[in-house]
Formats: structure tokens, C-alpha cells, sequence
């Protein structure tokens, strides 16, 4: 009873700081149109993303509705908000700012928007940034880190005044700080990029964004121009050539793909073949599976090209530190032949260079000694 007390008074002193309103309504905002009677203008057409949609409504409202059932009214500056909403819409009024990013996904979006001031509070630590801008912000002390999705800083996001909190999926594992932050009148957009089973579609949440910041021409602009410099790879023929992409663990399992993720999928824009064309095709959230050594070793031995994962235990420098990680690569042809690649380690925060990535992988399978590669390096 007591602890319980002593949580009650921290929450009520932090919303005394925060003096915000609710996060699904605008405290004295005048009341808009009543929301029984309005109906959408247009849906904004995707290419790509299944995980969301956007519905525009007069006056720039926006409807942005997830698959998990999650609705968010974005409300331009000086246009109200409609009243009788229902309950489970959640409103952001623009403008947008000091906004606590936790959906590191998400952060390569704002970037490309050229909206990375619009992010004050961080849920990764400088060292933890691979985008520059991000880490030079900290660096700075324009962005300031406000504690991962499970533990974040409650009165440092409410001196700052967040106006939104964009969380990952992994939220709902703590639903405890979702309830304490909307408690305290912080909105709170949990982002599903990263169930996007195409690479596209991932990279078609920028559109999201744009929404969300106003900034929705930028971001049409954006997505056409990645698209367009896809063209000439993506209207090509398969190669046919196969593909491993995978990591080792410190206890000499392989972690690889399933056939159904998005890296599979890229590998199959670029004009290759994922060399596991069956594996784990089920729809949950989790992409990847391990395998023991040996049965990576019967499935993949006959890959065409190997790509070394190096986000998760590090880079590698050599195929000597790739063979010592396990004896058995050695039988490998790819390995043999020099056709073994790994990944930089900014591969997976960089959500709207996977282009970039479809490219690389392109070049890899038809070129002899391909240059100028973003997120690929060879091992020799």
C-alpha cells in the first residue's frame, strides 16, 4: 500500500510538471465538427506498406490507422479538433516538436524529411547512433537521451514538453510506461515499420512521417525518387544466383532469415535467390531463426554468395576471422572463391537506404569486383 501511495503522489507531481492535456484531445482547443458527420476526402495511395493507412479529411486532418487497431488524428496548427472522436483515436496536434524517439527505425525518416531537430528526447545513447545526425545532435546537446522504451526519464520528457512519444512495437512488453506516458498527457504513435514484409514497404513509411510533420509533398518526393533509381534493377531478370545471409553465435548456432522477412525479399529485388526458399513462413513478428551449424552447413554450403550479418556480434575483417568463427565455413565454394561479403553496421538503422541495399546486392551478384558499395564490404 504504501509503495503504491508513493507511485501515485510521483505520477501526480510529474503531471502537475508536464501540464499537459489529454493525449486523445487538445486541452482548450475550441471544438471542432462533430466527427460523426465527417468523412474522408481521399486515401493516399500505397505502393508497398500494408501496416498502415492515411485517410485525409478538410482542413489537412489526417487519419493515420495501424493494423494492430491503433488511430491517430493528426490536426494541422490552428484547425480544431473535431468533437464526439471516438475513444480509441488518439489526437497529435501539430506542430510536432521535441518529439521522444524511441523507434530507432524510425529515426533515418527523419532524417530524409531533414526533420531531425524536430526529435529533442532519444531512447539510444549517442554511442549507440550509427546515423550521423543523429549522434552529432547529441553530440551538440540538441537531443538528449530520455531512457530506452521500458525505462524512460518521465520528468526530463515532460521539462522538455514532448508532444509525442513514437515507440517501437516493444512498448506493449511494458505496458505500464504506455499508460504512464499518455497519463501524463503524452500522446503516445507506436510505429509498425518494421512488420512490413516488403523492403519497400518499410521504406514507404516516410510517408507516415511526412504526415505526421506536415511534410507529406517531401515525403511523396522522397519515396518517387528511391523508387525510380530502382527501375532498372527491379525490371531485370532473376540471375538465379543464391544467397546465405546469416550471423554466428558464441555458441556456434546460426542465425538466418526466414524466407517471408524482408531481407529475403531484397535479395529477390536485387535478382538473386535467398538459398532457404521454405523457411519458418509464418506470420509472426519474429524474422529470424537459429539453426545448429550443421544444418546451416547442408542447406547452404552451395550458396553462390555468403553475406555475413555483422550488426549483431560486430564486423569482420577477413574470411580468416569468418573460418574461425567455425571450421566447417572452410568447405564452403564461397568461401573458397572469395564471394563472401558482410554488412557495415548501419545497415539496419539507415530504414530508408534499403534502395541503397537492393543495389548493393544487385552488384554483388553481377559484377566481378563491384565498387562503391554502401553497406556491403567484401571479406578476402
Amino acid at each position: 500500500m504504501k509503495k503504491r501511495l508513493i507511485s501515485l503522489l510521483c505520477a501526480l507531481s510529474l503531471a502537475l510538471l508536464c501540464g499537459c492535456g489529454s493525449a486523445s484531445g487538445v486541452r482548450g482547443a475550441e471544438a471542432g465538427p462533430d466527427w460523426s458527420g465527417m468523412e474522408p476526402l481521399s486515401t493516399l495511395p500505397l505502393s508497398y506498406a500494408t501496416e498502415f493507412s492515411i485517410d485525409n479529411y478538410e482542413e489537412g486532418r489526417k487519419l493515420i490507422s495501424i493494423t494492430d487497431g491503433e488511430r491517430y488524428l493528426v490536426v494541422p496548427q490552428g484547425v480544431s479538433v473535431p468533437s464526439g472522436l471516438d475513444k480509441d483515436i488518439t489526437v497529435l496536434q501539430q506542430p510536432l516538436s521535441n518529439i521522444y524517439l524511441v523507434a530507432t527505425s524510425a529515426m533515418d525518416l527523419f532524417r530524409a524529411l531533414d526533420a531531425v531537430d524536430c526529435i529533442r528526447l532519444s531512447g539510444l545513447k549517442q554511442s549507440d547512433w550509427y546515423i550521423t545526425e543523429a549522434a552529432e545532435a547529441m553530440e551538440r546537446g540538441e537531443m538528449l537521451y530520455a531512457g530506452k522504451y521500458s525505462a524512460p526519464d518521465y520528468e526530463r520528457i515532460c521539462q522538455e514538453k514532448c508532444s509525442v512519444a513514437i515507440e517501437s512495437t516493444m512498448i506493449y512488453h511494458t505496458p505500464e510506461v504506455k499508460e504512464q506516458l499518455e497519463r501524463l498527457g503524452i500522446p503516445v504513435f507506436v510505429e509498425r515499420s518494421s512488420y512490413e514484409r516488403h523492403p519497400l514497404g518499410r521504406m514507404e513509411w516516410v510517408k507516415v512521417y511526412g504526415a505526421l510533420l506536415g511534410r507529406d509533398a517531401e515525403a511523396e518526393e522522397l519515396y518517387r525518387q528511391e523508387i525510380d533509381q530502382l527501375q532498372g534493377v527491379l525490371s531485370q531478370e532473376n540471375t538465379g544466383k543464391t544467397v546465405a545471409f546469416f550471423s554466428i553465435n558464441s555458441n556456434g548456432s546460426v542465425t538466418v532469415r526466414k524466407s517471408g522477412d524482408y531481407i529475403a525479399r531484397t535479395i529477390e529485388l536485387a535478382g538473386g535467390r535467398y538459398i532457404f526458399p521454405d523457411l519458418g513462413a509464418d506470420d509472426s513478428a519474429v524474422t529470424t531463426l537459429n539453426m545448429q551449424m550443421e544444418a546451416f552447413y547442408d542447406g547452404a554450403i552451395g550458396a553462390d554468395i555468403l553475406i555475413y550479418n555483422s550488426t549483431i556480434n560486430g564486423q569482420l575483417s577477413s574470411l580468416d576471422e569468418l573460418i574461425g568463427e567455425s571450421v566447417l565455413l572452410s568447405d564452403f565454394p564461397a568461401v573458397q572463391e572469395g564471394r563472401v561479403w558482410c554488412t557495415s553496421r548501419n545497415l539496419f538503422q539507415e530504414t530508408m537506404r534499403l534502395g541503397g541495399l537492393i543495389l548493393d546486392i544487385h552488384s554483388i551478384l553481377t559484377e566481378e569486383n563491384p565498387d562503391s558499395l554502401r553497406y556491403l564490404y567484401p571479406l578476402q
